[in-house]
């Protein structure tokens, strides 16, 4: 019996500046444009408000800000992905998000010791497609280490 059976994964891709990140299609309930967005005063800088998806109030990350890569101005591309991970919902603004491929598990690496743009610890391995290098995000890490999502229940 083969044990290191390679697994396919589908994942969304989305960009931030250059930079193309993945995570798991799975994970993403939806991609939205950007809507009316509620300011909510006393957040962190990288929470840009609350808006009532649907009939959820869903709190908004703006990425750029998570990961300290300067300020966005919104167009025609950007995204609102909403993505849900143990039972902590939440939509992430991204400069674009159009594509989903597939990949194989053992496509993943560790992430590197130095990613250069963000913090490791958001960071969940690299995958090289082609001449793509696509940084898988750590949702995780991102959404649960916002102090202000978890007091939010979220």
């Amino acid at each position: 019996m083969q044990t290191n059976e390679s697994i396919e994964k589908k994942i969304i891709i989305f960009r931030l500046g250059e930079e193309e990140f993945g995570i798991p299609v799975e994970l993403v309930k939806s991609i939205e444009k950007v809507q009316s967005i509620t300011r909510v005063p006393g957040t962190a800088s990288y929470i840009t408000g609350v808006l009532n998806l649907r009939g959820v109030i869903t709190p908004v990350i703006d990425l750029r800000e998570r990961f300290e890569l300067g300020s966005y101005e919104s167009t025609e591309l950007t995204r609102m992905i909403v993505v849900s991970i143990n039972d902590t919902e939440a939509g992430l603004i991204a400069d674009s998000a159009n594509d989903v491929i597939d990949i194989r598990t053992e496509q993943i690496e560790p992430s590197p010791e130095v990613a250069g743009i963000i913090k490791t610890d958001y960071i969940s391995g690299v995958v090289k497609v082609d001449k793509r290098l696509i940084i898988m995000l750590d949702l995780e890490e991102v959404l649960h280490s916002a102090p202000s999502l978890a007091s939010s229940g979220a």
